[in-house]
């Protein structure tokens, strides 16, 4: 009798469930039984879906009900807790199982490299996004103490840390922010915040509803800048190539021709502006920027003009990267894991046996959901072309190897018994404001609540 497969995925986020459920799906249709194992560093599952997404972005976060029909089906199981190269190494996976994937995503910044970009008051936009979402391995604590802050992006991260810094702390209330998140922000001075960019408003990267939401949020006002527009439309570059980039320069004109309102606070849209320098005598005082111009052929180059931008703190939010794991081939410039197609290929690039990846670590931090998709098919195609084609073998089990090692691995179960007390929390909740839930931060509390071992757990 055939064994049945055995595949770790490292990462239980989109990436690693969507290719979980694939692979089964697969396997089975071919006529193959299969285990799965997620195995994920963090207690709960979903990844960036809990802790890279704003809080106020209940749209997005949805995509949880569909991954949770995924894992609620049985067919992939749930190791959190267990950090890949700490409590299990490669040499273990490769004894354990007859595949690995790959699906640990893209979670830190890229690096910004001006003069002043590690003075304090300096942050990147990966650390501030893990301590809003109540990211367990970040500080509790996050220093609010600017009236004037600058962030430095133009996607749709910059516009979340943005809207993030502007809000009202009362209106992110129906939301998970953990009590910690709301306190800091609350006690937030801010009156201006910047974002700028390299280009202009017809190259933005943000997306039409993330743009519109900005002039939704209560008592902040959106401010956008005429100089801009009038280079944009002497550049000779097409103002708007798609529907999309058309409903957000008509929605970035809409602001410009309202002209101010009344608000306590106000959101800046800078476009034309290159990052040089970070300027400050001990911390933070200001940015330097070089402003910019579009040539015929859409080519940004520098104007030889430099303004400086009053801030007591500066978000840098240029992009995402990947990072290297304990024994398996990282490409150091692209921040991604060197693969054909998903199958992992070593520095001559070949490829090797039993190691596949996908998600942002497999392609960078690029795309949505649906590159997701169709990321994780392409690589369990190969991966099942592969197995098939060779003899499985009787492989023992990794929790054993766990339990050996007195790890505190966390189950399926044990995030319906947190997940049930985060919602426990949110009704108990005495803001006067509904909420359905309120995030445990804490590593440890949410390890002692998946067990059932925390006294809060009952």
């Amino acid at each position: 009798m055939t064994a049945p497969l055995k595949v770790a995925i490292i990462g239980a986020g989109p990436a690693g469930i969507y290719a979980g459920n694939i692979l089964t799906t697969s396997a089975r249709a071919a006529g193959r039984d299969v285990g799965v194992d997620l195995i994920e560093a963090l207690p709960a599952p979903y990844g960036l879906i809990r802790y890279g997404v704003a809080p106020d972005h209940p749209r997005i976060k949805g995509i949880v009900n569909s991954l949770h029909e995924m894992l609620d089906s049985g067919t992939i199981r749930l190791l959190g807790n267990v950090t890949f190269g700490v409590d299990v190494t490669l040499d273990d996976l490769e004894t354990h199982y007859d595949a690995v994937i790959f699906a640990t995503g893209a979670t830190r910044d890229v690096a910004l490299d001006i003069p002043g970009v590690d003075l304090p008051g300096s942050f990147g936009a990966a650390d501030f996004v893990s301590w809003f979402d109540g990211h367990p391995d970040v500080a509790r604590n996050w220093p609010l103490d600017a009236t004037d802050i600058a962030v430095i992006g133009n996607g749709n991260v910059a516009l979340d840390v943005a809207r993030m810094l502007a809000k009202h702390a009362e209106d992110l209330l129906p939301t998970d922010i953990p009590a910690t998140v709301f306190r800091g922000l609350a006690g937030s001075p801010v009156t201006d915040v910047h974002i700028f960019g390299r280009r202009g408003p017809a190259q933005i990267k943000f997306t039409p509803i993330e743009l519109r939401e900005l002039g939704d949020i209560p008592d902040v006002d959106i401010v956008v800048y005429d100089e801009d527009f009038a280079q944009d439309s002497e550049s000779g570059v097409p103002a708007a190539g798609s529907n999309q980039l058309k409903v957000m320069t008509r929605t970035l004109r809409g602001w410009l021709d309202a002209g101010p309102r009344v608000a306590s606070r106000r959101l800046h849209l800078h476009f034309f502006h290159a990052p040089v320098e970070i300027v400050g005598d001990g911390r933070v005082e200001a940015v330097r920027f070089e402003r910019t111009e579009l040539t015929a052929e859409g080519v940004v180059r520098g104007t030889g003009e430099f303004v400086d931008y009053p801030v007591q703190a500066v978000y840098r939010a240029v992009g995402y990267f990947g990072s290297p794991l304990p024994g398996v081939p990282f490409d150091d410039a692209r921040g991604v894991i060197p693969n054909i197609e998903g199958r992992v290929t070593d520095g001559s690039g070949d490829i090797l046996p039993g190691l596949y990846t996908t998600g942002w670590i497999k392609r960078g931090p690029v795309g949505l959901i649906g590159h997701t998709k169709s990321d994780a098919s392409e690589t369990v195609a190969h991966l099942l072309a592969d197995l098939l084609a060779a003899e499985s073998i009787n492989r023992t089990d990794i929790v054993d190897l766990l339990r050996s090692r007195a790890v505190e691995f966390t189950t399926w179960q044990g995030w319906i018994e947190l997940d049930a007390h985060e919602r426990a929390l949110g009704d108990a909740d005495q803001s006067g404001v509904p909420r359905t839930r309120v995030k445990v931060v804490p590593r440890e509390e949410q390890v002692s609540i998946s067990l059932g071992t925390s006294v809060l757990a009952g």
